[in-house]
């Protein structure tokens, strides 16, 4: 795979048309959810769990299960064999492993030494945490503060949830692109296990991992491509990668120390084209929705933006921001992302390294900016600043693996294997159980 060069080719092609885009805008120019099955896959040998912090130091929390389950305490008595339906409630107690487990016979709570487990009396039996189902247990334990409540989850059973929400089934012709999913979230899932230990779990059911919400998303089509790629991780030197993933690349994806602060050159998280023709949407990834987009602030927004967004990244000194007078992309990456944004106010001027762009440069409607891809046209009337245009490609981070481009390959015809190979240079595939 060649890195694709910072000017001339595509990248010159993608930017004439973002400019294009950016004068013609500043010119004025489901289905319904699937039930799972009520078994729960076997375990396999030496398959490992995955702790996943569902409620995370809340003032309360409520379980329960689709069929009868025990309650056991630290030292493995069983504190109560609790029919389906009946609803514990979770509040931290005076101590700083204490727990008050409200019971739904009895007015007054009980009050344990935590963690305590939430465990079905039948493998079938669905654990319930706040309104959401999920496969495996429940581990109720004090937070710093509050109630953490942790689904512990075979591995195979977490990445039904994960793949369903992280890539979904697309089509048929898409099935090679979600085992690439599967294969990734699962090395993700291993590489980061036990990385939030002082917390007591493994990952986050958000994208601050990966997405996870119980089995209300599954479906039988992903259920059927994770199934074909059961135990398979990627290696880089005998040891998991660091599966990095992102919607949507725009046209490459980037190297991974180009992004992330302080993140050293990885030779399998390299800046990979999603090029396969001359046109102008030949790229793998141009069916996203996100291929290509544009946003714009007026002067008044996007002062009242960087005034709430600017002080996190440049501190006290952005507190009195002033007026915006200039926004201007001052150094970019290899593959044209900002690599550095320089703000000009009446009272300064800030620059914000691209690390922050997305979540310094929000968008009107709010979030984060959809990628740092883009280039910037500003307008002025009598001198003065008046509007924003950015024309931008891609969605997310862009490192490691473009889950659109992953598509659009498995939709030409190549294998999982090769997507993997593709966007995770040097890597091997291999089974972890």
């Amino acid at each position: 795979m060649r890195r694709p060069e910072r000017r001339g080719g595509a990248w010159t092609r993608w930017r004439a048309a973002a400019a294009l885009a950016v004068l013609a805008l500043a010119s004025g120019c489901g289905k319904p959810a699937w039930s799972p099955a009520r078994s729960i896959p076997a375990t396999l040998h030496n398959e490992p769990s995955v702790r996943v912090g569902v409620v995370v130091d809340r003032d309360s929390a409520s379980v329960s299960a689709t069929g009868q389950f025990r309650v056991i305490g630290p030292d493995g008595s069983i504190v109560a064999v609790v029919d389906s339906g009946r609803v514990w409630h979770a509040y931290p107690g005076s101590g700083a492993q204490d727990l008050r487990l409200a019971r739904p016979d009895r007015p007054d709570p009980v009050r344990l030494t935590g963690p305590v487990e939430i465990r079905p009396e039948q493998q079938s039996t669905l654990v319930v945490i706040g309104a959401r189902r999920y496969r495996g247990e429940a581990r109720i334990m004090r937070g710093s503060t509050g109630v953490t409540v942790v689904n512990v989850v075979p591995m195979e059973a977490y990445l039904l949830s994960v793949v369903a929400l992280e890539l979904g089934f697309k089509d048929p012709a898409a099935r090679q692109a979600v085992m690439a999913q599967a294969v990734a979230a699962r090395t993700y899932a291993i590489k980061n296990r036990g990385r939030r230990e002082a917390l007591g779990f493994d990952l986050y059911p958000t994208d601050a991992d990966q997405m996870y919400t119980g089995v209300e998303p599954e479906s039988p089509e992903v259920d059927d491509a994770v199934g074909r790629t059961t135990g398979q991780i990627l290696t880089y030197n005998g040891q998991p990668i660091e599966a990095l993933f992102h919607s949507t690349c725009g046209w490459s994806t980037e190297a991974v120390e180009q992004v992330f602060q302080n993140s050293a050159p990885v030779p399998y998280l390299r800046a990979v084209s999603d090029r396969y023709g001359r046109g102008p949407r030949d790229y793998y990834c141009a069916a996203s929705p996100k291929f290509r987009w544009t946003e714009q602030w007026d002067a008044a927004t996007l002062t009242a933006i960087l005034s709430q967004t600017l002080p996190a990244v440049a501190g006290a000194r952005a507190a009195t921001l002033g007026r915006v007078t200039n926004i201007q992309v001052t150094r970019t990456t290899p593959t044209g992302r900002v690599a550095e944004l320089t703000i000009t106010t009446t009272d300064g001027t800030f620059v914000v390294p691209g690390y922050h762009v997305r979540d310094v440069l929000r968008p009107a409607g709010g979030g984060q900016l959809n990628s740092t891809l883009l280039q910037l046209h500003v307008e002025r009337q009598g001198g003065n600043l008046t509007r924003v245009v950015a024309a931008g490609a891609g969605y997310g981070h862009g490192v490691g693996m473009c889950q659109f481009g992953a598509v659009g390959r498995s939709r030409a015809g190549q294998s999982y294997r090769q997507i993997l190979a593709t966007y995770y240079h040097g890597t091997k595939l291999e089974r972890a159980y």
